[in-house]
């Protein structure tokens, strides 16, 4: 590291330091301080990171910055070889402009009509002439009886389905109604698994008709990668991803599915049923569009506390520091996307937890700290993670995950994502009474945000997890209730979540963040001295691959 660098970094701690002195928390959120997470997004969101993309100037800041972090607050690396970091190779494509997509005929406006993204490292995307099957959900599930492909032949073609689940939109008397968790979405539900099975199947793209109740966001948030994308480098000889893929505004796929003959409101209520059958589109496609991709190294950072009788059993915080780099300018001319909520937040308050953690008495089990790169382009940074854990997942005790928090100061209660997956849900409840607090579930189950951030990663593998996430529904603020809470998720979804004007503001108030993140101090230190391995609620997807490795904590 430069001695500027080094001088920067040293110098943003001291300024954290006496942020926290001038302005000590309250009571009620223990040794987290609002002051310090502040400053800390206030640095990390400022202009001198650009974004904070993976494989650009902004990561390499980022790194340094939070390595020097870290040692700063007296914690080890805990990454690869002894070091910070762990490798993490990605491609990086960007499809160039101008490019054609003509759909049914119809030249489609890119960004306005239709958007899409590849994560073949290829010079050009060239489709002739595909033809469009509908699939409704693209859902395959066996163990729900459930299958929406009926064997029909996607080989060179472009699947089109629906956003979600289902059971999304189902009336109460219908028979598909609750069958993948009625209002709350499963991992059938996201786009990454859709997309994945049509490539199982051998589609060459696929296309998910947006509509924003289903997918949880507008279509502005589709358009925020601009054509970018990212994916983690494949081995030889591991499964092919789709050549394009990408949405279609439901306007435009309504006039598509007319020009066919069909009702697009018709097939959807059709695709609630298990009888429903694919229908080939009387429409082809074709695409133009060269592509710049690089191979490039990104990182994950990982640093420890280790513990003083359990060393090999590992308590694991984590947040994402990447956010979207630099895009095309606002309307204000402004081309930074900070991410200082998404999810510089995340990562002030992991800091926060690994300086209260070092100021307490050294735990027992190691306490892990990982800030993930990656996050933003599908979870690849916590996805390589899993795939190539440093500390044995096995005997992971918990893995807890901080990625945006509100900003609207105090409230009555902490949301909770992902009801009725783990008994750490009862840890956290237990926690929140001891600050007067009670647990509210996820108000807009339907968006999946379960899976749509990194402890995903590591909950497919067995480990148990909490997320903490601001945006599952509006917090019961005590100033202004849950209406006030409710306007400030509308506020942050719909006009800042991946834009610009995701940025620190020095009139956030932080007390509310401060004490959901205490609460994961305080979780995580009952872990630290105890022998309890928390563990998947029966019922929950996840329980069997936890069980499977019990035997290995029996013997610890």
């Amino acid at each position: 590291m430069s001695r500027s660098c080094l001088a920067t970094a040293v110098a943003a701690i001291a300024l954290i330091a006496s942020a926290g002195a001038q302005a000590a928390a309250p009571a009620s959120s223990g040794p987290i301080d609002p002051a310090r997470l502040s400053e800390t997004v206030r640095i990390l969101a400022s202009d001198a990171f650009e974004g904070r993309a993976p494989g650009t100037a902004g990561e390499a800041k980022t790194i340094d910055w939070l390595a020097h972090a870290f040692a700063a607050l007296g914690l080890k690396p805990g990454g690869e070889h002894g070091g910070w970091t762990q490798r993490v190779p990605m491609v990086r494509t960007q499809l160039q402009m101008p490019g054609t997509v003509e759909i049914g005929g119809k030249a489609m406006a890119l960004g306005r009509d239709v958007y899409f993204s590849t994560v073949r490292p290829v010079d050009r995307v060239t489709i002739a002439a595909a033809p469009l099957v509908f699939v409704g959900y693209g859902v395959s599930a066996p163990e729900r009886h459930w299958d929406d492909f009926k064997g029909v032949d996607l080989k060179g073609k472009i699947a089109v389905m629906l956003v979600n689940d289902p059971d999304f939109e189902a009336d109460p008397g219908e028979p598909v109604a609750g069958l993948f968790g009625g209002r709350a979405m499963t991992f059938y539900g996201r786009w990454v698994y859709k997309y994945e099975e049509a490539a199982r199947r051998g589609a060459i793209g696929a296309i998910i008709i947006h509509d924003t109740a289903g997918a949880g966001y507008g279509w502005n948030t589709v358009q925020a990668p601009g054509g970018e994308n990212y994916d983690i480098v494949r081995p030889a000889g591991a499964p092919v991803p789709l050549l394009l893929q990408g949405w279609i505004q439901q306007d435009r796929a309504a006039e598509l599915f007319r020009a066919s003959g069909l009702d697009l409101a018709a097939l959807k209520r059709e695709a609630r049923a298990t009888a429903f059958r694919p229908r080939a589109l009387k429409a082809t496609m074709t695409a133009d569009l060269a592509v710049k991709h690089d191979a490039i190294e990104s990182h994950n950072v990982l640093a420890k506390i280790a513990g003083t009788k359990h060393a090999g059993e590992t308590i694991m915080f984590s947040g994402h520091w990447d956010a979207y780099g630099i895009g095309a300018p606002d309307a204000q001319g402004r081309t930074i996307r900070p991410g200082a909520n998404d999810d510089g937040l995340g990562i002030a308050g992991m800091l926060e937890l690994a300086r209260a953690f070092k100021a307490g008495p050294a735990p027992e089990r190691t306490l892990v700290f990982a800030a993930w790169t990656g996050e933003e382009r599908g979870l690849l940074g916590s996805g390589y993670y899993a795939g190539a854990p440093i500390y044995p997942l096995e005997k992971t005790v918990a893995n807890f995950t901080i990625d945006i928090l509100q900003t609207a100061g105090a409230a009555h209660d902490v949301i909770l994502i992902g009801q009725g997956q783990s008994d750490l849900e009862a840890d956290l409840a237990r926690a929140a009474a001891t600050q007067g607090r009670t647990i509210t579930p996820d108000a807009q189950p339907q968006r999946g945000l379960f899976y749509r951030a990194d402890h995903f990663s590591l909950a497919k593998r067995g480990v148990p997890v909490l997320l903490l996430m601001g945006i599952g529904g509006g917090a019961d603020l005590i100033a202004g209730g849950r209406a006030a809470g409710d306007q400030w998720v509308s506020d942050y979804t719909s006009k800042c979540y991946h834009q610009t004007c995701d940025a620190w503001s020095p009139d956030w108030n932080l007390i509310g963040a401060a004490q959901d993140v205490a609460l994961f101090h305080m979780l995580g230190r009952d872990l630290a001295f105890s022998r309890r391995w928390p563990n998947w609620l029966r019922g929950s997807e996840f329980r069997a691959v936890r069980d499977a490795s019990a035997g290995i904590r029996a013997r610890l």
